[in-house]
C-alpha cells in the first residue's frame, strides 16, 4: 500500500471505533479539546489555528532579515514538537494526541500534493536554453560530488546511529539524495527577493537549478521504488511503470489537456474556466493515485501533472492563483509543522551527535559549493559569480524537508538521524541568503535584463542616469510612465495627451517647419525636431505567492499579455505616440530601487507617476487628516496592511531616489471635455523652474493654455496664528522641505547658493516674458497661450487659491513645484489659517510629501487636478 492509502485506511479506523456520534456540546461540560474521533474537526482547527498563528508570527520576524518562509514552518513545529512545549506535562497528549495524527497527516499529504503540483507548474524548461552549456556543466557538478560525498558520509552515520534492520544500501541512497538535492522552489524565491532573476547568476542557477531539481526527483522516486519493493524484479516492474507513466503524461494527457483548453477558450483568456480547474484537479488526484498504487509517494503524481500545465498566455500563473492561497497558508504549514513535531532535539544529547550534525552541514555545503564554485569558475565567470553560484546551488529548504520526511515514513531514518538532518536543512537554508549577498553585492551584478537590451539601442547612451538636455534643447523628450494599476491609465493617458502638439503636424513630432496655429514672434526661429517617447514601466508587487515568483521568472513574456501595459500600448498607437515597455516584478519596498535602476538603464528624463483620484479625494475635506496617496500603489486605508504614513513615505522616496526630474500627477479631470487650463504659481527655486519650462512645453498643445503667476511674498505687521486638527508636524514638514538639497543632504542653503538660485528665477522668467527674446516657433506659439502675471501678496496661498476657484476656459491642473528650496521662505502660518478657514485638515504627512502650494490646493480645491514636481540636477 502507499504512503496515502495508508493514512486513509488510519483515519477510517479512527473514525468507526464508535457507532454513533455524541450530541454533547460545551454547554453540557465536554472539554471542546479532548479529541472524539466521531467529531475530529474540534480538534483539527485547535490544532490548525495553533500552528498558523505560530508560523505567520514566525515568517513576520525571519522575512526582516530575508528568510524564506520554510524555516518558520519547521521551526514552529519544532517549537510545538517534544523538543519545546512537548516538554510541558500533558501539551501533548492534550494538542497533538496520537489519535489525532492521521487526520492531520492525510491534511498536510493532501496539501503537499498540491504543493508539488505548483513546483512543476514553476519548472520552466526554456530557461535551461539561456545557457545550457553552463548550466549543464554546474548542475552535473552540483549532483555527482554531493552524491559521491553524501554516500561517503552515509557510513559511519550508519554504523554510529541507525538499527542494522534498516537495509544499508537504501540508507546510503537517501542519505546521498538528501546531500546532492537543491531546493528548487525555494531557490527561486530567494533570487527573486534578492533581485537576482534578470542577472547572468540568477539565469545560470535557475537553469541549472531546473535539471539539478529534476534528477534528485528521479533519485527520490528511486529510492521510494526500491524500499517499496519486495523483490529487485518488483523494482524493476515499478520503475518501468512509472517511465511509461511519465512518457504517458508528457505527451497524450499533456496534448490532451492543451486542446481542451483551447477548446473551452481558457488558453486564448489565459484564465482557466471552472471546467479546467475541474479537469486539473481530476488531473492532479488521479496522478497522485496512481503513482501511490504502484509504490511511488503520491507526491510524484502531483509533480508530474504540473509539468504538463501550457504556459501561454498567464495560463499557468491564473491557474496557480486560484490554488496557491489555500495551500501556502495552510497546507503546506500543516506538513512542515508535522515536520517539525516529529523533530525531537533531545535526542542530540551528546557532543558526538553534534559532531555528526556539523559535518553533515560541512560536507552538504562544501560538496555542492566546491563543485559548483569549481564549474561555473571553468565557464569563464568571476571569482564573486562563481561564489554566488556556489552559494545559491547549496540551498536546501523544501525539498530537502520532503525527502526527510519521506525516508522517516519508510523507516529508512529513525527519529535521531531524521532530527540532525532537519537541523542541517535549516542551517544551510538560513546561510543561503546572507552568504549570497556577501559574494554578490549590487554593486558587483551584471544584468542581462530588458532594461539593458533597450540601454543598448539609445544611440549616444551611456546608461549611467538621467539623459540632460542637449545644447539647445529646452524640452525633454524621453519620459517614463510608472504604472502599477489600471485605475493610473487615465492619468497617464491625461498628461501624456499633453506632451503632444496638435494640428497637421504628426502628433509625436515637433515640426522643422516654422509654421504653427499659434501666433509665432516676430523673427522667431526653426525649431529642431524632437520626438516625444515614453516608456512605460510596469510594476508588479512580489510577494511570497507563487503566482508572483511564476511572474517574475516569466515577465518578458507576460508583458505582451499584460491588460495595463496592452491598454497603454494601444493608446500611444492610436496616438502616433512612441511607447515602449518593461515590467518589473519586485517586493513593495523596492519600488524606488527598481524605478531608479530602469531610468539609469534607459536615460529617461522625466519620471512620471500618475493616480487618478477623482473618486477619493473628497475625503479630503473630512475632519480628519487625509493624505492623497492612501490607494496609491493599489493601497487604502481600509487594507488590513496598508497605512496613509507607510505610502506617502514611499512617494517621498520616490521623489528622493530617481535619478531624474519626477512629476507626480493627481488627476481629478480626466473624464473633462474641451481645452485644459494650467495655473503655475512661481516661487523660484528649481523646481518651480523646471515647472514653468514644463508648462511651456505643454503648451505646445493648442489645447492646452496657462496662466503663470509670479508671487512675490510681501511682509506683514502681523500674521493671525490658528491652530487647526491634523496640523501638528507641519513645521517638521517645512524643516524637510525647505532645509533639503539636491544631494539628499540636510543643510540650510548657503547666500551664494540662494542668490545663484533667484539669479536663474529671473533670467528664466525674463526668457518668456521678454518681446525682445528670439524663439523658436514652437515655444513662441506655446508662450503665446501663456498669461504670465505678477503679484505681491502677504498671503500667497490664499493668492493661489483664489486663483485657482477662478472660472477657466477648461478643466484646470495647478502644477507646482515640490518645494522652495533657496527661498528661505516658510507658509506654515498661512497654511494654518487656510485649513482653519476651510475647515479641512492638512495632514503633516500631505505637507511633507507634495509640498505647501500643493496640500493646499488637493486639500481645499476639489474640482482641479495637480501636477507635483521635482527637477533633478
Amino acid at each position: 500500500m502507499g504512503a496515502s492509502s495508508n493514512q486513509l485506511l488510519s483515519v477510517g479506523g479512527s473514525l468507526a471505533k464508535r457507532a454513533a456520534p455524541e450530541q454533547a456540546g460545551l454547554f453540557s461540560g465536554v472539554n471542546p479539546s479532548k479529541y472524539n474521533s466521531n467529531d475530529p474537526i474540534v480538534l483539527w482547527i485547535i490544532q490548525v489555528v495553533i500552528i498558523i498563528c505560530f508560523t505567520q508570527l514566525l515568517a513576520l520576524l525571519l522575512s526582516r532579515i530575508r528568510q524564506p518562509r520554510v524555516i518558520a514552518e519547521v521551526i514552529t513545529g519544532i517549537i510545538l514538537g517534544p523538543s519545546i512545549m512537548g516538554r510541558i506535562p500533558g501539551f501533548e497528549a492534550a494538542i497533538f494526541p496520537t489519535d489525532s495524527m492521521p487526520l492531520l497527516n492525510l491534511t498536510a499529504t493532501i496539501g503537499l500534493v498540491l504543493f508539488l503540483f505548483l513546483v512543476g507548474l514553476e519548472i520552466d524548461f526554456r530557461v535551461v536554453k539561456r545557457n545550457a552549456k553552463a548550466s549543464a556543466v554546474i548542475s552535473i557538478a552540483g549532483l555527482l560530488l554531493p552524491l559521491g560525498l553524501g554516500a561517503a558520509l552515509a557510513v559511519p552515520l550508519y554504523h554510529e546511529f541507525v538499527d542494522p534492520s534498516v537495509n544499508y544500501g537504501y540508507f546510503i541512497l537517501f542519505t546521498a539524495v538528501a546531500v546532492g538535492i537543491t531546493a528548487f522552489p525555494v531557490l527561486c524565491r530567494i533570487l527573486t527577493e534578492l533581485k537576482l532573476l534578470d542577472t547572468t547568476v540568477g539565469v545560470l542557477v535557475l537553469s541549472a537549478g531546473v535539471g539539478n531539481d529534476v534528477v534528485g526527483w528521479i533519485l527520490l522516486a528511486l529510492a521510494i521504488a526500491l524500499v517499496n519493493a519486495s523483490s529487485g524484479l518488483t523494482a524493476l516492474w515499478v520503475l518501468l511503470t512509472a517511465v511509461g507513466y511519465v512518457l504517458f503524461l508528457l505527451f497524450p494527457v499533456k496534448w490532451g489537456f492543451r486542446w481542451l483548453a483551447k477548446r473551452t477558450g481558457s488558453l486564448e483568456t489565459g484564465t482557466p474556466s471552472a471546467f479546467m480547474m475541474t479537469v486539473t484537479l481530476l488531473v492532479v488526484f488521479i496522478s497522485a493515485l496512481f503513482t501511490d498504487i504502484i509504490g511511488i509517494h503520491p507526491i510524484f503524481g502531483g509533480f508530474l501533472a504540473g509539468l504538463i500545465i501550457p504556459h501561454e498566455h498567464g495560463f499557468a500563473i491564473s491557474l496557480v492563483e486560484k490554488l496557491e492561497d489555500l495551500v501556502s497558508l495552510l497546507f503546506l504549514p500543516l506538513y512542515f509543522a508535522i515536520s517539525g513535531l516529529r523533530t525531537n532535539l533531545g535526542s542530540l544529547d551528546n557532543g558526538i551527535t553534534w559532531g555528526y550534525v556539523f559535518l553533515i552541514c560541512a560536507v552538504a555545503f562544501f560538496s555542492k559549493f566546491i563543485g559548483c564554485f569549481a564549474a561555473a569558475k571553468a565557464c569563464g565567470f568571476n571569482l564573486r559569480e562563481s561564489g554566488a553560484v556556489g552559494s545559491l546551488m547549496s540551498c536546501k529548504g523544501l525539498v530537502e524537508l520532503i525527502v526527510l520526511n519521506v525516508g522517516l515514513q519508510a523507516k529508512i531514518l529513525n527519529t535521531q538521524t531524521f532530527s540532525m538532518f532537519v537541523v542541517h536543512a535549516l542551517i544551510l537554508t538560513f546561510m543561503t541568503t546572507p552568504l549570497t549577498l556577501l559574494w554578490y553585492p549590487p554593486e558587483y551584478r551584471s544584468h542581462a535584463g530588458v532594461v539593458q537590451a533597450r540601454a543598448a539601442k539609445q544611440a549616444g547612451e551611456e546608461g549611467t542616469g538621467a539623459a540632460a538636455l542637449q545644447d539647445g534643447e529646452e524640452f525633454r523628450t524621453r519620459f517614463t510612465v510608472v504604472l502599477d494599476a489600471i485605475e493610473q491609465l487615465p492619468a497617464a493617458m491625461t498628461l501624456t495627451k499633453w506632451l503632444q502638439s496638435t494640428g497637421a503636424r504628426p502628433l509625436s513630432v515637433i515640426s522643422e517647419t516654422t509654421e504653427d496655429k499659434g501666433l509665432p514672434a516676430p523673427g522667431s526661429v526653426a525649431p529642431k525636431q524632437r520626438y516625444i517617447s515614453v516608456d512605460a514601466l510596469r510594476l508588479i508587487e512580489l510577494t511570497e505567492r507563487t503566482s508572483a515568483v511564476l511572474k517574475s521568472q516569466r515577465a518578458d513574456a507576460l508583458i505582451e499579455i499584460d491588460p495595463v501595459v496592452s491598454v497603454f500600448r494601444t493608446f500611444g498607437s492610436l496616438n502616433g505616440l512612441a511607447v515602449d515597455a518593461a515590467l518589473s516584478v519586485v517586493p513593495h519596498d523596492d519600488f524606488p530601487g527598481s524605478i531608479a535602476e530602469h531610468v539609469k538603464g534607459i536615460g529617461s528624463q522625466m519620471v512620471v507617476i500618475p493616480w487618478n483620484a477623482s473618486s477619493t479625494l473628497e475625503a479630503a475635506a473630512g475632519a480628519a487628516p487625509y493624505s492623497p496617496f492612501d490607494s496609491l500603489f493599489q493601497r487604502t486605508v481600509s487594507s488590513e496592511s496598508a497605512s496613509p504614513v507607510v505610502y506617502s513615505q514611499l512617494v517621498r522616496r520616490l521623489f528622493a531616489e530617481i535619478p531624474s526630474d519626477v512629476a507626480l500627477f493627481i488627476d481629478r479631470t480626466a473624464a473633462s471635455p474641451g481645452p485644459r487650463h494650467i495655473l503655475l504659481p512661481f516661487f523660484g527655486g528649481p523646481d518651480d523652474r523646471l515647472a514653468l519650462s514644463f508648462v511651456v512645453q505643454l503648451c505646445v498643445n493648442s489645447e492646452v493654455t496657462a496662466t503663470v503667476v509670479k508671487i512675490t511674498k510681501q511682509e506683514s505687521d502681523r500674521l493671525e496664528r490658528v491652530d487647526t486638527v491634523g496640523l501638528e508636524k507641519v513645521a517638521a514638514a517645512h524643516s524637510y522641505l525647505q532645509t533639503t538639497v539636491l544631494d539628499g543632504t540636510q543643510q540650510q542653503p548657503s547666500t551664494t547658493a540662494r542668490l545663484a538660485s533667484e539669479t536663474a528665477d529671473n533670467l528664466l522668467w525674463s526668457r518668456y516674458t521678454s518681446a525682445s527674446t528670439s524663439l523658436n516657433a514652437d515655444i513662441a506659439a506655446a508662450v503665446a497661450r501663456i498669461t504670465f502675471r505678477e503679484e505681491f501678496s502677504v498671503s500667497p496661498l490664499h493668492t493661489v487659491l483664489d486663483r485657482a476657484s477662478e472660472g477657466t476656459c477648461g478643466p484646470l491642473c495647478v502644477v507646482a513645484g515640490r518645494s522652495r528650496r533657496f527661498t528661505g521662505r516658510s507658509d506654515l502660518g498661512e497654511l494654518r489659517q487656510v485649513a482653519a478657514e476651510r475647515g479641512v485638515g492638512i495632514s503633516s504627512d500631505l505637507v511633507k510629501t507634495v509640498g505647501d502650494v500643493a496640500a493646499a490646493v488637493v486639500s481645499t480645491v476639489p474640482s482641479c487636478s495637480v501636477l507635483v514636481l521635482q527637477a533633478y540636477s
